[in-house]
Parts: structure tokens; sequence; C-alpha cells
């Protein structure tokens, strides 16, 4: 097989390993294509390419002698610039951190490089990680490869852009609205949001350098260009933190299954309290056909026993006091304790509903990437979808329906628009069961045709 700047990250640490392409030659090939890219995409926006090519370069010795980090042993990959990175600056898009350079790694950070993973550069995000487009005052704006006029998403949309356009083979995003799954639909490529709490959040910003506060619904998981990579990723960060260690271990359960038509499937590709845009809908149902054609059953009608808005009305109080601390929102304890009680009744319904499905299908969110929207704010801006005009904030509403209840989310690119945008799918699954949800997006992808590369790249 020829390795280039598109292979995935599993076929890449598997040539590594056979020595069939170098460390540094693979560094060097992502320098080349973020020199290249990055001026029209800005994407990446810190290197530390010297300090990568002393790692690079070390990683090929050890390898000459027999000796292996881990299953990362070698390669090359990014980072999203909300993670503390030791030796890197890191701004979190923020002014006040535009010369942070942090004395240790994220505990998630450190867990890729114990595994062999070089860091070479970060991936832009927006402020403190709160918008669902990338854009900031130290950096500027990150632009979608499949059209620079558009987002990528965000908040990791640096990442899910410099794997659209081959700068990265991996990178480490976050989620808390959806900032991993919004520019994995809005880029054509693969996220997953692992349950809640089985990634340590150490080194995250927000909270503020060295806070040691777990935070509600936020996680941290990867970005890449392939299921595989996905589940390699997870396998290395997943786990229990400092603290924890001493008395717990984590060990997911298996997928439930390991063919394509065995998974039970519902699918809510559409709600009337969110329309989706005719045109990504109309690409949700012909990858939902296509899955019928392979045999999948889809059961369209299944649900979990509340409403799209009802899980919307638990989810944003949640959110709204887990970003407080950033943003100063206002909201009481009683509050807080209100939303938590009901949170907690619809994962028992969650718990119910997947014990008659495997996974469910959702949108990611109601449009394909849209123009750069930076005048306004939260509350002024609106998408036009279908004609009519819907609230900015709504891009959150179908990750929200997840992301409140803690649950795993593999987002899978599914298809192109008739004007040539991507599509991605949520796959949610039941808390902890991520590889049940990594595995069919796995076999689903095998069916709809997986990473496509955006034109001119």
């Amino acid at each position: 097989m020829t390795i280039d700047a598109y292979s995935t990250a599993t076929e890449i640490t598997s040539a590594l390993r056979r020595k069939e392409v170098s460390s540094r030659e693979m560094l060097d090939l992502y320098l080349a294509r973020v020199a290249a890219h990055n001026p029209a995409v800005n994407a990446v926006v810190a290197l530390d390419a010297d300090r990568a090519r002393a790692g690079a370069a070390a990683a090929d010795e050890a390898a000459a002698r027999g000796e292996w980090l881990g299953p990362l042993h070698g390669l090359p990959i990014t980072i999203k610039d909300c993670f503390e990175t030791e030796g890197i600056v890191t701004t979190c898009g923020d002014p006040l951190l535009a010369e942070y350079v942090p004395d240790r790694d994220a505990l998630a950070v450190a867990r890729l490089k114990a595994a062999g993973a070089i860091v070479f550069g970060k991936t832009n995000t927006p402020l403190q990680t709160l918008d669902g487009q990338t854009y900031n005052a130290v950096y500027g704006t990150t632009n979608n490869p499949w059209d620079l006029s558009r987002t990528p998403g965000g908040s990791s949309g640096g990442a899910a852009a410099a794997l659209a356009a081959g700068m990265t083979p991996l990178d480490l995003g976050s989620d808390i609205g959806g900032s991993i799954r919004l520019p994995a639909h809005h880029s054509g490529v693969f996220g997953h949001k692992p349950s809640w709490g089985i990634v340590p959040e150490r080194g995250h910003i927000p909270n503020q350098p060295g806070s040691l506060h777990k935070r509600d619904i936020n996680v941290n998981g990867p970005l890449a260009r392939g299921v595989d990579d996905l589940e390699l990723a997870l396998d290395v960060i997943a786990g229990p933190d400092e603290l924890d260690v001493i008395g717990w271990k984590l060990e997911l359960p298996p997928a439930r299954h390991a063919t394509l038509r065995d998974f039970r499937v519902a699918a809510w590709l559409e709600d009337p309290f969110c329309p989706s845009d005719e045109a990504m809908l109309a690409v949700h149902n012909e990858a939902a056909c296509t899955l019928e054609r392979a045999g999948v059953g889809i059961d369209r009608a299944a649900r979990p026993g509340f409403s799209l808005k009802e899980a919307v009305d638990v989810f944003n109080p949640l959110i709204q006091a887990a970003i407080s601390p950033g943003t100063r929102a206002e909201i009481s304890h009683r509050e807080v304790i209100a939303a938590d009680e009901l949170r907690q009744k619809m994962r028992r319904q969650w718990a119910t509903f997947f014990r008659q499905f495997d996974v469910l299908l959702a949108p990611v969110m109601l449009t394909t990437a849209f123009p750069h929207m930076q005048e306004g704010d939260f509350r002024t801006r609106n998408f036009r979808v279908n004609g009519a005009d819907r609230p900015y904030l709504e891009m959150t509403t179908w990750t929200g329906l997840v992301g409140g209840a803690l649950l795993p989310s593999t987002v899978i690119p599914v298809g192109l628009t008739q004007s040539g945008l991507p599509v991605g799918i949520q796959v949610i699954g039941n808390f902890l069961e991520d590889r049940s949800t990594l595995a069919f997006a796995r076999l689903a992808s095998e069916v709809l045709g997986g990473f496509r590369r955006p034109p001119g790249y």
C-alpha cells in the first residue's frame, strides 16, 4: 500500500512498524502540506517543527533497534488548541492566553505521547471553545476546505479542517455542545464523542489552566479520517485519571455485533421541532436506504420516550451551568438539580430504548456547512433553512439530545449534497457502549463510502 498524506493513522502506524516509511518522512510530508494549504485554510495555528523532527528521529532510531513505544509510535499528530501542551503555546483562542506556554501536557495529550505520537502542531478553536464556528482574535478564521467561504464548524474546527485538507492524520478534540460532531459533519471527517467521564479532562481549557474541576457534559475525543483511527486513539486516551487509578479501571464492553445486518437500528432523521435542510435530509434518507439495501433493518418511528424539545429543555440548563464560569451565565443551583433529575430519568429511558435497539441514527445539525457568520452573537444570528430563519442556537439541538444524556456518538460522513457539501450522521449508543457505535460506524462506512477528499486537495 502506498502511504500518502491522506492515509489513515492506522495505515501509517502499520507502515511505520513494517519500516516501509519513516517517522521523519511522514512528518516532513505533513509539514509540507501545512506550508502548501494552511495559508488558505488557517487550521494549524502553531507549529513545533524542530522538536517534532527530533522526536521523529528518535522514533526512527528506536524502531531500528526494534524498540516500540506503543501503538502510535512515530505518528505525527496535531492537537486542538484548547489542550495544554508542554512547550507549545496554548491559547484556546483567547488573547489573555496568547503567550501561555504550559510546562505540562493535558492528561489525554500525555497519553498520546506516551503511546508514541509526535505532536507537531496545534489546531484552531473559537474563543474558549464556545462557538459552532472557528475564529478568534488571536489566530483569525479557519475556513472549510470544501468551500473556503464557509465554516468547518466548531469548536474543533481547526482539527476537522486540517484532517479534510490532508495536513494531519489524527487530532484530539473536545465536545460539550457538539464541538467534535459539528466539525466532523461540516468538514466530511470522522469524530467520536465518548461516553462522559471515560477520558480525563485535566489540562483542557476551559477550565482555566491548572484547574482540576470535572465539567458536566464535556468530553475529550478523537477526530480522524476513519473509524479504525478513532478506536485506536480512544484506546490510548480512555481510562481513569491520576486520582482514580488506584481504585478503578475502565473496561468498555465489546461491540454488540460483528456484522452490519445484525445491528438493530433506529433512525430519528427529522423532527418538526428542528427542521432539517431538505438537501441534507435527502442525503440522510439515501444513506438509510443504502443501509437497508445492505440488509440492515431500520425502524424510523422508534423514539426513546420523550420529544426532541423535551431533551433540549433538559440540556439547555445543564450546559448553561457547565459553561457558566466562562460566560458568567446566571443559573441557580436549584435549577441545575431540577434539570439533572430530569436528565437521570431520561437516561433510564435511553437505557430501556437500547435494550430494543443497538444504535440510533440522527442528524448532527439542521444544515450543512454555512457561510462564515461573525456579526452579532448567539442571540442575534440566524440560519436560513428551507427558506426560513432558524435561531443560531439550534445548532446544538441534535447534539444536545446526546450530550445531556452523556451518551457516546460517532459521526461518520454519509455523502454529499447536490451542491457538493459533506453530510455526516450521528451513530448513537448506550452509555459506555462506545465500541458498539464505533463498530456500526465502521461497517456502515464500508457501505456508504467513507471519507471523501475535497476537490483540489
